[in-house]
């Protein structure tokens, strides 16, 4: 029973592309055929997946694919998940799907609460990890978060530095002046806007890997007098800023705790201070988080849609100076770590093992395709007290000069 609703389910639903499905039982199925997509042939070994397929499909591929109880010949996961995105969402759920939407639908807003203690232990489960893993595939630098391929022919190092210079010449960044780094990761932002800017930089993070790492790299760099990183969580900061950055932060702060962000954000900033929140978003409406991304990799989080993050910053009575949107820089990021990754996947191996190398061989292909193909970018918020904190116009971040130094902090990254 399950096969055949299965069947008739990708019978509807794959039009683009072709998929040939090799059952347990020994029976093939082949759905779809018309151009436009790519040809994939998987294997199934599991005679109970279909049924789990049928109960949640997302999660249900995905771990059937991290145990090897689904394959797919010549390990066409780009092919695959291709093949998904290009058709699933035109088709839309089956019947029997839509309890299992509407349930994650309902329980969004308590899948996304992340109170204090929640939150650390969500950081905890992602980033936390072996500090080796994140040295097979990020830059020098630890920038884990989208860079800025200001010219397609960059270097991962040099868009990673061109993405940092440009969130500086946003914040409009002056010698001595104090800065708060909400999430501020391995530490990276931090001692850039330290070490090229003059800045006097507070980092808070959650990861107690992260900031071991971070003030080691301070004081190796001889900054710990301009820089102090704490084991803290941005609620409990009770200082004022000159300037506010937080990289990659967001994701995890969960929509019911939007106006609660905002309001901290105002309130830790001084009457003409500036914030830069850079984070993932959707083009599409509100929805929901990926059930493997959520058991697997960032549990608590959620990439909002602009509607959401605009309805806080309004009522916590903040002025947005300026809102970019990046498109495929992430997908091109993703590109690059997928490279390293795979090219240091042995290495993985002995950190972890095979289950987890195809775990996280699935985040990254996964998440490019989905900057690549379903809706998903960067948004860059600049936020003020005060509508006249910044120039009138966005020539200060072109100017000849502006750009020289951001090449220039590019080339130094190498």
């Amino acid at each position: 029973m399950w096969q055949n609703l299965l069947n008739t389910f990708l019978e509807r639903a794959i039009r683009q592309g072709r998929l040939t499905v090799n059952y347990a039982d020994g029976t093939v199925h082949t759905f779809g055929g018309a151009p436009g997509g790519p040809k994939v042939e998987i294997m199934i070994s599991d005679p109970d997946l279909p049924r789990k397929i049928i109960m949640d499909l997302e999660l249900a591929v995905c771990e059937a694919y991290m145990d090897e109880r689904l394959t797919i010949v010549d390990d066409d996961l780009y092919g695959l998940l291709t093949l998904g995105l290009i058709n699933l969402p035109k088709a839309g759920p089956a019947w029997w799907q839509r309890p299992v939407t509407m349930a994650r639908q309902a329980m969004r807003r308590v899948a996304q609460f992340n109170p204090v203690g929640k939150a650390q232990a969500n950081v905890a489960h992602h980033y936390d990890l072996s500090a080796r893993l994140y040295d097979l595939f990020l830059d020098a630098d630890r920038q884990y978060s989208c860079a800025y391929f200001a010219d397609p022919a960059m270097t991962l190092e040099e868009a990673q530095a061109a993405k940092k210079a440009h969130i500086a010449d946003k914040l409009l960044i002056e010698p001595g002046m104090k800065v708060l780094d909400i999430g501020c990761g391995w530490g990276g932002m931090a001692l850039t806007l330290a070490r090229d800017y003059g800045a006097q930089v507070v980092g808070v993070t959650l990861s107690r890997e992260q900031h071991a790492i971070a003030v080691q790299r301070a004081k190796d760099a001889g900054l710990e007098a301009q820089i102090d990183f704490r084991l803290q969580d941005y609620r409990h900061v009770n200082e004022q800023f000159d300037r506010i950055v937080s990289v990659g932060m967001f994701e995890h702060v969960g929509a019911p705790h939007y106006r609660e962000y905002f309001r901290h954000v105002r309130e830790f900033l001084k009457e003409d201070g500036i914030a830069l929140i850079h984070t993932i978003g959707r083009t599409t409406p509100p929805g929901t988080t990926n059930g493997f991304i959520t058991k697997y990799i960032f549990p608590g989080g959620y990439v909002p849609a602009m509607s959401e993050a605009m309805a806080a910053v309004e009522k916590e009575d903040l002025v947005a100076t300026d809102v970019e949107v990046w498109r495929l820089h992430y997908a091109e990021t993703l590109k690059h770590w997928y490279d390293r990754f795979m090219a240091n996947a042995d290495a993985a191996r002995e950190i972890y093992d095979d289950r987890f190398v195809r775990m996280w061989r699935l985040y990254l292909v996964a998440s490019e395709l989905t900057f690549r193909l379903n809706g998903q970018v960067v948004f860059q918020f600049q936020l003020s007290r005060d509508q006249e904190a910044v120039p009138l116009t966005r020539d200060y971040l072109y100017r000849p000069d502006a750009m020289s130094q951001d090449r220039a902090h590019a080339t130094a990254a190498q």
